[in-house]
């Protein structure tokens, strides 16, 4: 199994918080068979280790009257990778960057208020990222299925 290291009752704690980070920790312990106590201990241990990075509220964008979502495949040559990654990491409009396999391939999601923010980040950031090789950019129409962190 990919989660070495989780008990049982980690995991069906896990379970609870995905489904609804929310959860108070006396429900948490009443469908799990612990005390309160216990869970909020069992809980911070996860986050020290790392395990459970941070409660957010997740937004869709597509909702949002005017709001535009773009994935973008940038290959860049490798002594441009570094500074193209900087470059990137420091935009607001960009909500994340991964680097995939392939010839210093990036995969980077955007999200502008409109298709004129949209169109200034190529301009203005994408288009003169130095040493890109290629770049592809594909907006989203629809969110069919988005999951958001670990399925157990």
């Amino acid at each position: 199994m990919f989660l070495e290291g989780l008990d049982e009752l980690d995991q069906r704690i896990v379970r609870l918080l995905i489904d609804n980070a929310r959860m108070s920790y006396s429900d948490i312990g009443q469908q799990v068979g612990i005390s309160r106590v216990a869970v909020k201990a069992r809980i911070q241990a996860l986050e020290q280790r790392g395990i459970i990075e941070e409660y957010t509220t997740i937004i869709n964008p597509q909702k949002i009257s005017g709001a535009v979502s773009c994935y973008f495949e940038i290959e860049t040559q490798p002594d441009a990778f570094g500074k193209v990654v900087e470059l990137l990491k420091d935009n607001e409009t960009i909500t994340q960057i991964y680097r995939v396999t392939g010839k210093n391939r990036l995969h980077i999601h955007a999200v502008a208020a409109s298709g004129e923010e949209m169109e200034e980040l190529i301009r203005d950031v994408i288009d003169p990222l130095p040493g890109v090789i290629s770049c592809s950019c594909n907006t989203i129409l629809s969110r069919i299925k988005d999951i958001k962190g670990l399925r157990l």
